[in-house]
């Protein structure tokens, strides 16, 4: 298999990216200006910025805090319908009272 050389220089991607992220630039009007495909340029965009690092697995204590606090989510949320119903009830009782 042959090696194919590249069209643009490693400057010139680099370049390219620096001035499509910056303020007030797009990558379609950016890739026009060079005269290259916004395609080709997103492409380097994304093979220029850092890899995402794995999220870190919780720690027994966070596991543990997250449960709680969904538990208490659940309550209030509970609680919450029960005095929305509440109140409805009411609002009909003094309807009819009157």
């Amino acid at each position: 298999m042959s090696e194919r050389k590249s069209k643009y220089s490693p400057e010139f991607r680099a370049d390219a990216v620096r001035l499509a992220l910056s303020p007030g630039q797009t990558v379609r009007g950016t890739a026009r200006d060079l005269g290259i495909h916004a395609v080709t340029l997103r492409s380097w965009i994304t093979a220029a910025q850092p890899p995402t690092p794995p999220p870190e697995p919780l720690a027994k204590d966070e596991r543990e805090e997250l449960m709680r606090l969904r538990r208490r989510v659940r309550t209030l949320e509970e609680e919450r319908e029960i005095l929305k119903k509440a109140a409805a009830f009411f609002a009909r009782e003094d309807e009819a009272g009157r």
